[in-house]
């Protein structure tokens, strides 16, 4: 294996999940050998500055890694700049990267996945992303792979290569022509119902995405990402004073057992190939009649 990736951290006001985050991540096999930058963002108000002073006494607490790099935004970037800066920041001095935000607890081979797929797929200009999560994902008979592609990648614990990365076009600059384009809609939605519509309110402002971005880029020039059979990642983040997630109801809807199989070795898929039976299964979550399902669960406790 190459040497390790570097990995990303991005942290914003809440103490309790990050150090769920800090203390699964040291647990890793490849922590040790792994760089670590964390980018500690700027408080959005006043209130906020309290909790934020609180997060950067423990950053500097933080062991475990081979080489440590803190870096705090005196203002609030928001979550979309912080990301996207940072990680064209760090892919200056490197080819891939491996991205986590605060609220994601990782399994112990969670490195060791991420960092041997990028390895294994390095040099195949089909593949945009690897990701650490997957919905539940129940394998047909046979399949003997430890991976499954999708068109539509993921933002909780993923990992890209820098010629990946600094060819995205943040700015949506042809979404004028997309968004006329009913055809181009309805095949962007085949990745989950929700795409063409976080789309519309991220270029009308009504929410702060780099993901969205992310994901058109990717529809738009037929990209791939690598998604682990068992997930990797478990979303702790679905609580009060959560800035990007929801609450209960969205757990139970992206809930996903993660892997405790401590297994770091991998056989991965050479043939890049979007398959029905894993495809079914992942935009279950995504689906018009699963978000209407749970938005009510969450309104009635249902």
């Amino acid at each position: 294996m190459n040497n390790p990736a570097p990995i990303l951290l991005f942290t914003y006001k809440r103490l309790e999940p990050l150090i769920i985050t800090i203390e699964a991540l040291k647990k890793n096999n490849l922590a040790s050998e792994s760089d670590l930058f964390i980018f500690s963002d700027g408080p959005k108000k006043k209130e906020d500055e309290s909790s934020i002073d609180e997060i950067r006494m423990f950053l500097k607490t933080i062991d475990g890694f081979k080489r440590i790099e803190i870096i705090e935004s005196p203002y609030n970037q928001g979550l979309a700049n912080s990301i996207i800066g940072g990680v064209t920041k760090v892919m200056k001095r490197y080819n891939k990267v491996i991205v986590l935000e605060d609220d994601l607890k990782t399994s112990t081979n969670f490195l060791d996945f991420m960092n041997k797929s990028l390895d294994y797929y390095e040099n195949n200009k089909k593949i945009m992303s690897i990701s650490g999560y997957t919905p539940p994902i129940v394998t047909p008979e046979g399949y003997t792979y430890d991976n499954y592609f999708t068109q539509r990648a993921s933002s909780w614990g993923w990992a890209t290569y820098k010629s990946q990365w600094e060819k995205v076009d943040w700015s949506v600059s042809g979404y004028n022509d997309f968004k006329k384009n009913f055809k181009a809609k309805r095949k962007f939605n085949k990745m989950g119902s929700d795409m063409a519509f976080m789309l519309s309110k991220q270029m009308n402002k009504a929410i702060d995405s780099w993901a969205i971005r992310w994901c058109y880029h990717q529809f738009k020039n037929d990209l791939y990402t690598v998604f682990p059979i068992s997930s990797k990642i478990d979303n702790i983040g679905f609580a009060e004073g959560a800035t990007h997630t929801k609450g209960n109801s969205e757990i139970l809807r992206f809930a996903s057992p993660i892997d405790n199989s401590k297994y770091s070795e991998f056989n991965f898929k050479d043939v890049i190939v979007l398959d029905s039976s894993f495809i079914k299964q992942f935009v279950v979550p995504y689906s018009m009649k699963t978000r209407i399902k749970y938005k009510l669960k969450g309104i009635f406790g249902l």
